[in-house]
């Protein structure tokens, strides 16, 4: 062999073996960078850990807070607001109704008709609209203005077949979502808003945004947005949406002894004995009982599986150190939480490639229907989760184990959820003495549950039941989950009518 033949040699041996170098080097950083995503994925796996053990705790920890908010004002995290509903529908009202349900991005205005126990709800209408994102931020005069537009609007729509008795106002129940210090049935002022609402810069401008000691009732400050737009309307009853839920599916059943929402927020409200609510609530409720808006949203407990990205997510928030409760199991916040572990992953474990993904780093991009589309993704290769993170966060090209781990991701933050949401509903149960099972009582206790969370994220909603049936063991057949389908919509109008100007002429 020639001396150039032995250099050609030398050469294409030297450049295999530097290109096997590399190869080795990139499988060796590959397997690091693996090995790294999966350590990170056990941890998160650990810390949002929802064992029964853990979870009676919780549940124990919510019972101790509902007795103490009830003894004192201010005594607990929970807020226990005496809703001042005393007598929840019968199914005798009859009319027509209207229901404005404010309480998220979206808002939705009902008009209702009435017919008594043998036709119910004889029929509905209803438009959905949404809120400009700058009106979140706004002024509580911008905001209501905005909304009485709206509900002026879908009061033109009226058919042939509404019409009122001669001299009566249109009727509205309002369900209003945000935690209000109830006065009377259709008075009540502001706590704080939540959900996103940052009304807070507007303070200059409205101090009913932040202070109700010296702001505005909530009613009065619709009640003259519907003047303003020339809509001739009494509000007749102020709800959160969680009571509002509770009347429509007591409504339905009068078994129904509390109500849940899961969706964008997060609340619960119950059916109190009027002899446990203390003397210094001034109350005397007429039928032995009182609705009690818990604000559960607010509860905190050393218990709690709190991980490195809800503190960070929580210092973040508009409202840091508040709703510790619903920023974990709450659908504003399931999707955020993921995107915030699926960053650390991009940054620390190149999980993505060797940059991370800009879009990943924009707060609430990912939003919790993405994530429960991709947690539902049955397909063999997870196309739906290749499709959402090309189209939501603009990863292309991802392998089969790395979709994996994004619904592993998923799964995991969804479980903690939907355990921890049971947990908060066996503190309700034990409050009420419902969570044994008790010789010669077989009476139902009926939750009633509405919210987009708990209707369309299938897996989340499954986990949840089977969790409170594991905590309740025997006391399990005793205890029922109802979907109260537009509960908090309808149950707004239902109690418009149980507390209608002209219920006593009805009557009479």
């Amino acid at each position: 062999m020639g001396k150039v033949a032995v250099g050609a040699a030398v050469v294409v041996a030297a450049a295999v073996c530097a290109a096997a170098a590399l190869v080795v080097r990139h499988r060796m950083r590959s397997s690091g960078q693996s090995a790294k995503a999966l350590a990170i994925l056990r941890e998160l796996e650990e810390k949002c850990g929802a064992p029964v053990g853990r979870l009676r705790q919780v549940a124990d920890a919510m019972t101790v807070e509902m007795h103490a908010g009830l003894a004192s004002e201010g005594g607990s995290k929970l807020k226990m607001l005496i809703s001042y509903v005393d007598n929840l529908p019968t199914g005798n009202e009859r009319g027509w109704f209207y229901a404005l349900d404010l309480g998220g991005t979206n808002f939705r205005v009902l008009r209702v008709q009435l017919g008594g126990k043998d036709k119910r709800v004889v029929k509905q209408e209803f438009d959905e609209v949404s809120i400009p994102p700058h009106l979140m931020v706004a002024t509580s005069h911008e905001l209501f203005d905005f909304v009485a537009e709206a509900l002026a609007k879908f009061v033109s729509s009226e058919g042939e077949d509404f019409h009122l008795p001669p001299g009566r106002q249109r009727e509205l129940g309002f369900t209003f979502s945000f935690p209000v210090r109830q006065l009377s049935i259709a008075s009540g002022t502001l706590i704080k808003w939540t959900k996103g609402f940052s009304i807070e810069d507007a303070v200059k401008l409205n101090p009913f945004a932040v202070s109700p000691q010296v702001g505005e009732d909530v009613v009065g400050e619709l009640t003259k947005a519907l003047e303003r737009v020339g809509l001739d309307m009494r509000v007749s009853a102020l709800v959160n949406d969680t009571i509002g839920t509770l009347a429509g599916g007591r409504y339905y059943n009068p078994d129904v002894i509390a109500a849940v929402i899961l969706g964008t927020g997060t609340n619960a409200a119950y059916v109190e004995r009027a002899h446990a609510i203390p003397k210094w609530h001034g109350l005397l409720p007429k039928s032995g009982e009182m609705v009690i808006n818990t604000e559960w949203g607010n509860f905190r407990a050393s218990h709690l599986p709190l991980t490195e990205y809800d503190q960070a997510l929580d210092v973040e928030s508009l409202n840091p150190g508040e709703q510790i409760f619903e920023k974990i199991i709450s659908g504003m916040y399931l999707g955020e939480i993921v995107r915030r572990v699926l960053c650390r992953m991009a940054e620390e474990a190149a999980f993505f490639g060797d940059t991370v993904p800009p879009k990943l780093k924009i707060p609430f991009v990912l939003r919790t229907p993405h994530m429960s589309a991709m947690h539902h993704d049955t397909s063999s290769d997870l196309k739906v989760v290749g499709t959402k993170l090309k189209d939501i966060l603009e990863i292309s090209n991802t392998s089969l184990k790395t979709r994996k781990v994004v619904v592993e991701v998923c799964d995991i933050v969804a479980t903690r959820g939907a355990r921890l949401s049971a947990a908060g509903i066996l503190g309700i149960l034990k409050k009420l003495g419902r969570d044994t099972v008790k010789e010669g009582d077989n009476q139902r206790s009926v939750i009633a549950l509405d919210g987009g969370l708990f209707e369309h994220y299938t897996k989340f909603r499954e986990c949840m039941e089977s969790t409170l049936k594991e905590l309740l063991g025997d006391a399990s057949d005793c205890i029922v989950i109802e979907h109260s389908n537009d509960g908090s919509g309808i149950g707004a109008a239902l109690l418009a009518a149980s507390h209608s100007q002209y219920l006593e002429v009805e009557e009479s």
